[in-house]
C-alpha cells in the first residue's frame, strides 16, 4: 500500500512560484507589446539608418499600439551602441537599428569588437537596402567621377573624402573605390555620417562617399552635387547622376543595408512577430514613397535570411579588406 505524504505549505507555496514563473514567459509573449519599445541607432541622427528607422518605428508604433523610442547612442564606429542592444534584456523591448557596418565591416577591421555580429543578436530583418552616391559640393571644380578620378591620378594624396568613421560604410565605400580605380585620396573621419557631409558641402573635404538618404536634404538644398551613383542603374529620384559604368569604370558597385535586431535569446515569437510588422510596414505606400525618394530600397528579409546575410557579408567583406589592405586609421 502506498502512503501519500501531504505537501507543506512551503513546498506547496515553492510549486506554486514555480509554475507562474514558467507560465509568465508565454502569458509576456501573447501580450507583447504591453510597454514602450526602446529603438538604440547607434549612429549619429541624420544618418541613412536613423532616417530609415525613424520612418519605420512611426508606422510599426501604429500597428503596434505601442511608442518607439529612439536612442541615438554613437562612439567607437557604433560598437558602445550595439553592444548596448546586445547585453540587453531579451524581452523585446531593446531592439537595435543597424547599418551592415556594425555587423560587417567594423568587427573585420577591429578585433576587439565587443560582440559576436552573428550569434550575439536575434536578427529580425534586413529592412532595406541603402544606395550609395559620389557627391562634392556645388562649388566643385568636378563635374564627373570620371573628373574625379583624373585629378585624383594627377595628384596623389592631395584630395580627401570624408567618412562617418573609422570602419563606417563611407570608409569602406572610398577605400574600395580608390583601389579599384588605382587613385590615392586621404581618408578623414567624421564621428557621424551627416557632419561628414555638410563639411564636403562647405569645402573643407573634397567628395563624399554616402548614401542617397544622408545627403538627399543637402543636394536638394543645392549644397552638394550628385556626380555618379554607386549602383547598376541610375536612382529615380536623381536621374541625371550617371552610374559609374556609364562613366568608364567598370566593375564597381556599393550599397549598403538597414536591419533591425534584437539580443541573442529574444523569443522567436516576438522576433517572428516584428518581422512580420516590418513587413506590414514596408507595404504601407507612404512608407514606399518615402523609402524610395531617400534611396532605400524595402526588403523585409526573415530572420534567417537575414542572419545568413550578416554571416556571408562578414565573410565577404574580410576577404575584400584583407585583399586591399585597408585598415583602420
Amino acid at each position: 500500500m502506498t502512503t501519500r505524504t501531504p505537501l507543506n505549505r512551503r513546498t506547496a507555496l515553492c510549486l506554486a512560484t514555480a509554475s507562474l514563473a514558467f507560465a509568465l514567459p508565454a502569458h509576456a509573449q501573447s501580450n507583447y507589446p504591453d510597454k514602450p519599445i526602446r529603438l538604440i541607432v547607434p549612429l549619429a541622427a541624420g544618418s541613412a539608418v536613423d532616417v530609415a528607422a525613424r520612418i519605420l518605428a512611426q508606422k510599426m508604433s501604429v500597428s503596434l499600439g505601442q511608442p518607439f523610442v529612439i536612442e541615438n547612442i554613437t562612439g567607437a564606429s557604433g560598437l558602445i551602441g550595439a553592444e548596448r542592444v546586445a547585453k540587453s534584456p531579451a524581452d523585446g523591448y531593446t531592439l537595435g537599428g543597424f547599418n551592415d557596418s556594425l555587423l560587417t565591416m567594423v568587427p573585420n577591421l577591429n578585433r576587439n569588437t565587443p560582440f559576436n555580429p552573428v550569434t550575439d543578436f536575434a536578427h529580425i530583418s534586413q529592412v532595406a537596402t541603402i544606395e550609395f552616391s559620389i557627391s562634392v559640393a556645388t562649388t566643385s571644380p568636378y563635374k564627373s567621377t570620371s573628373e574625379l578620378v583624373a585629378a585624383a591620378k594627377a595628384s596623389p594624396g592631395k584630395l580627401t573624402y570624408s567618412s562617418g568613421g573609422n570602419g563606417s560604410p563611407q570608409h569602406l565605400a572610398g577605400a574600395l573605390f580608390t583601389a579599384h580605380t588605382g587613385i590615392e585620396m586621404k581618408h578623414v573621419p567624421y564621428r557621424g555620417a551627416s557632419q561628414a557631409a555638410l563639411d564636403v558641402a562647405g569645402g573643407q573635404i573634397d567628395v563624399a562617399f554616402q548614401g542617397i538618404a544622408t545627403v538627399s536634404a543637402l543636394l536638394k538644398g543645392g549644397k552638394l552635387r550628385m556626380i555618379g551613383v554607386l549602383s547598376d542603374a541610375r536612382n529615380s529620384e536623381y536621374p541625371e547622376a550617371p552610374t559609374m559604368k556609364e562613366q568608364g569604370i567598370q566593375g564597381f558597385d556599393f550599397s549598403t543595408w538597414f536591419s533591425l535586431a534584437a539580443p541573442k535569446g529574444t523569443p522567436k515569437p516576438i522576433v517572428d512577430r516584428l518581422q512580420s510588422e516590418v513587413v506590414k510596414a514596408l507595404a504601407d505606400p507612404e512608407v514606399k514613397a518615402r523609402f524610395a525618394g531617400l534611396g532605400l530600397k524595402a526588403n523585409g528579409l526573415r530572420p534567417e535570411q537575414t542572419t545568413n546575410l550578416v554571416r556571408d557579408q562578414l565573410a565577404r567583406y574580410g576577404k575584400a579588406i584583407k585583399d586591399n589592405n585597408i585598415q583602420a586609421e
